[in-house]
């Protein structure tokens, strides 16, 4: 099992402590570093300004958001930050949700999936620089011939020679469909959510995408990471209640009420009952309430809790079920190396 460094999006104010982290990650035998974005901060420049303190941990993007730029503008930031890093970069890519895509980028949500394999397609072309990259559409046109068009665009390849043609490309997909892709056109899954409770169900939607003409990847290359959240302690349940805030924000709080992707998840694991209460408490801004209706196993379904040898046993368990890596928040430096020293040695 290897561990993965979230450092995720900043809330008000960028996170003090980022340096401290990574620099016990790298050190700590982390094998990856990841940041995100939400409609605050980007997950590039922190990569490419913490990252340039690290020598052998890879840098990826868990997830940058598909409506947030064009694929030829992404692929030239994961052609920079390859070059950079010296060929340590991953692509996370996510198509985020309505509110985010249409509310804060303008852009249309409809037909995620089309638009992800359109996206993917174009950022490999860039990234390969085989031949002037043009794009048939119908999400992106390259060069663009529509409305306001000056017919003098024409297909270029990026001046930059890429360090890797092959930039390892993840995608973040929580339902049956997204999963699929992910197994058919990418390298590697950014999963949330995950229980290992249900990998005959997520193999399922996996091989469903392996099995494709033209999958890029089998089961024995494919990389899973999935966010869990691992605390080391001997007070397993003050540590559980203390994680259930959070839950009940992403299962009552994100997205809109009708179109939660995170809630779905949850209702796939069978909690619907619990995603309806929790969800009409925290509308209704009762959000200690919605915290306190969220029962301790939806906690621990999703996350490792308890002491040395419960953890051990617990990561085990999600290694069996196909997990390659866990995407771990820390809290400080010590936090770091406990971990390390539980999962890693």
């Amino acid at each position: 099992m290897k561990l993965g460094l979230q450092l995720g999006y900043w809330g008000a104010q960028p996170p003090a402590n980022a340096p401290e982290l990574v620099a016990a990650a790298e050190a700590e035998g982390f094998d990856a570093v990841f940041a995100a974005e939400s409609w605050g901060s980007d997950a590039f420049t922190p990569l490419a300004w913490w990252g340039s303190a690290t020598e052998r941990v890879r840098l990826g993007t868990s997830v940058v958001q598909i409506s947030a730029r064009t694929p030829t503008s992404c692929a030239m930031h994961a052609l920079t930050l390859d070059h950079l890093s010296g060929g340590r970069h991953i692509l996370g890519l996510g198509v985020s949700g309505p509110q985010v895509v249409e509310g804060w980028y303008g852009q249309p949500f409809a037909k995620p999936l089309a638009r992800t394999r359109e996206y993917v397609s174009i950022v490999r072309n860039v990234l390969a620089r085989r031949e002037p990259v043009t794009g048939t559409g119908p999400h992106y046109r390259l060069p663009y011939d529509g409305e306001g068009a000056t017919g003098l665009g024409k297909p270029l390849k990026p001046i930059t020679h890429p360090l890797r043609p092959d930039i390892p490309i993840w995608l973040g997909a929580e339902g049956p469909k997204n999963v699929a892709l992910a197994a058919e056109i990418a390298d590697g899954w950014l999963a949330i959510y995950y229980t290992p409770r249900l990998a005959p169900m997520y193999n399922e939607w996996l091989d469903e995408g392996f099995a494709r003409a033209g999958a890029r990847r089998t089961r024995d290359d494919f990389e899973v990471a999935a966010t869990c959240q691992v605390v080391v302690t001997d007070d397993r349940a003050a540590t559980v209640a203390s994680m259930k805030p959070v839950t009940a924000l992403y299962v009552g709080g994100m997205g809109a009420p009708e179109l939660n992707f995170h809630a779905q998840v949850y209702r796939r694991m069978g909690y619907g009952d619990v995603v309806d209460e929790v969800t009409r408490l925290f509308r209704a801004g009762r959000k200690d309430d919605a915290a306190a209706a969220v029962p301790d196993e939806m906690v621990t379904e999703t996350m490792i809790v308890g002491n040395r040898d419960e953890v051990r046993h617990e990561v085990k368990r999600w290694e069996d079920a196909g997990v390659t890596m866990l995407l771990v928040s820390c809290r400080d430096a010590a936090h770091v190396h406990d971990l390390a020293d539980v999962v890693l040695r």
